[in-house]
């Protein structure tokens, strides 16, 4: 499949959300969520399928929220691209829905590879201000890999960086890509990874960077971590080397049991994805992007168009996106009971799909999820 944060090949106008100043507020896990409930005492969810497996993955959270009875009413969008006024954007319905619920789930999204296709995953970062990428990694019982001990949050910046789409021909064979890093979006991360961290019990904030070879574009980053730090002093900060940071997460990760890690886009692209493949790879992997009018919650694996309508599909990653946003949305009673349901179902090894060593399908998998599942008295 296409990676879709790097087939960006030229800047691409898009339209963007006016977000309100918030140089003085701290963000919390919930801040983004606001949406009052709706007329059936429910909460509005937007719901991008995606493409490929999305539709079917989309279709087992939406069985096992029924069945958790969680207060959720969903609302589907579609959010082909379209160009308009020479600009590349999604339908205004999807844009109007996501505005007024405040958050969404999104299954896996394609974006061509070659010249000229914009990457939608970029594009919806864009739109709604997407500043912050939440990436926790955390071995699953049930599922054995090299390390039993996984227990990392990364947070990326989302917005600037190397893919910040700034990118052009000099002359024949040589073409020139801009970092763009601001203290204003460096600024703005490094609040919420602290504000993260003290939400879920976290005394440490590490950041993460190459300032020893980009000095001003790193240093600005990791400068402005530090003046971040002087107002949470119950939360402890230090700063680690990109190249270092690897070397030590995959030779001891309980090493990063007790800090959020912090750090520009690129960076977080990179570690996010070894951080996956320590705990079996990105099915097994949750992400949610947080910005100030909205937050959208995702799966970031691929599309699988190869095993697209055969209900071979694993939900487990978009299950455990969809049960950071019910925490998001501060439904943790809900959250709780899904997740333990989703991790006993592994744990039992009896239906598990072909990615995860089983023989099951996407509908079994997913009764059985709802089989664990803790029925109200």
């Amino acid at each position: 499949m296409p990676n879709s944060d790097t087939d960006l090949v030229k800047p691409t106008k898009i339209n963007k959300v006016k977000v309100p100043a918030s140089a003085d507020v701290k963000p919390s896990i919930t801040d983004a969520f606001n949406a009052p409930k709706n007329e059936r005492g429910n909460y509005t969810v937007t719901l991008i399928p995606g493409d490929g497996i999305g539709p079917e993955i989309s279709q087992s959270v939406k069985a096992i929220f029924a069945a958790a009875k969680a207060p959720i009413d969903w609302e589907e969008v579609d959010v082909t691209p379209t160009v308009k006024d020479g600009e590349t954007t999604i339908p205004d319905e999807a844009v109007t829905s996501v505005l007024k619920s405040t958050v969404a789930l999104k299954g896996p999204l394609a974006t061509p590879i070659g010249k000229g296709h914009v990457s939608l995953n970029l594009t919806l970062r864009r739109i709604f201000n997407l500043y912050a990428n939440v990436r926790p990694c955390r071995s699953i019982v049930g599922y054995k890999t090299a390390y039993d001990n996984v227990d990392t949050v990364l947070i990326r910046e989302n917005t600037e960086g190397e893919y910040s789409g700034i990118e052009h021909s000099i002359m024949d064979g040589v073409v020139q890509s801009i970092k763009l890093i601001t203290r204003e979006a460096s600024e703005r991360v490094a609040r919420y990874a602290f504000a993260y961290a003290e939400t879920i019990g976290r005394p440490r904030v590490t950041a993460i960077h190459k300032a020893d070879v980009m000095k001003l574009a790193d240093g600005l980053f990791l400068d402005s971590c530090r003046l971040v730090a002087e107002e949470y002093p119950n939360i402890k900060f230090d700063d680690m080397l990109l190249d270092t940071a690897c070397l030590m997460i995959t030779s001891d990760p309980s090493k990063f049991a007790d800090t959020v890690m912090v750090m520009p886009n690129l960076y977080g692209d990179i570690l996010s994805d070894l951080g996956a493949g320590l705990i079996g790879g990105l099915g097994l992997t949750p992400s949610g992007n947080i910005g100030r009018d909205a937050s959208i919650f995702e799966a970031v694996h691929g599309t699988a168009p190869d095993i697209a309508g055969q209900d071979k599909a694993n939900p487990t990653a978009l299950l455990l996106s969809s049960i950071m946003m019910l925490r998001h949305m501060r439904l943790n009673k809900y959250a709780d009971n899904i997740e333990r349901a989703v991790f006993k179902t592994i744990a039992e090894g009896k239906t598990l799909t072909a990615d995860l060593g089983g023989r099951s399908s996407n509908s079994e998998y997913t009764k059985a999820v709802i089989g664990n599942l803790e029925k109200e008295e």
